[in-house]
């Protein structure tokens, strides 16, 4: 995994760049926050019994991504990567044999797919999740935004746990 560049959020740009960038920005923050750690220790649990780890995460908002971007806003049939109806939690369910690089490479091309089903389309742009109701572009992009910033607080906590790096 290379280093990677966590870019300033413009203070005046209009909302759809606003709400672009902070998205990018947070996706930036999980991988920063998984840098420089080794396979184990990305593997490693935040605090037994809990499962959670740094790698759960990343494969969690690989689903995340494809969920809502391209199985709600695009209205994609593609299946879960990792989870199940018998394993619901399977992303986060890491074993010795998975791997940051897949894991990675995987959400990295969720992100780029997320990225082209929200190309040209308006913040008003509705979509219906079946069975639970109608969504604009601008909640997807605050909803994500929310999800990403939550988990990366969970993240900042793993990380200290490992070794004791903070920061944002």
């Amino acid at each position: 995994m290379t280093t990677t560049e966590r870019r300033e959020v413009s203070r005046t740009a209009d909302e759809r760049t606003s709400l672009e960038e902070w998205l990018d920005f947070h996706r930036a923050t999980l991988a920063v926050k998984c840098e420089g750690l080794d396979g184990k220790q990305l593997r490693e649990a935040s605090a037994p019994p809990s499962e959670l780890t740094l790698l759960g995460l990343v494969r969690h908002m690989a689903e995340v991504e494809r969920g809502w971007f391209r199985r709600v806003l695009a209205q994609e049939d593609v299946p879960p990567i990792w989870y199940s109806d018998e394993d619901p939690d399977g992303d986060f369910h890491v074993t010795d044999g998975d791997t940051m690089e897949s894991s990675y490479a995987l959400w990295r091309a969720e992100i780029a797919k997320a990225k082209e089903a929200a190309a040209g389309r308006s913040l008003d742009d509705i979509v219906t999740r079946p069975g639970r109701g109608d969504y604009n572009l601008r909640w997807i992009y605050l909803h994500m935004i929310e999800e990403y910033a939550r988990h990366n607080g969970h993240a900042d906590l793993i990380r200290e746990r490992i070794d004791g790096v903070t920061g944002d």
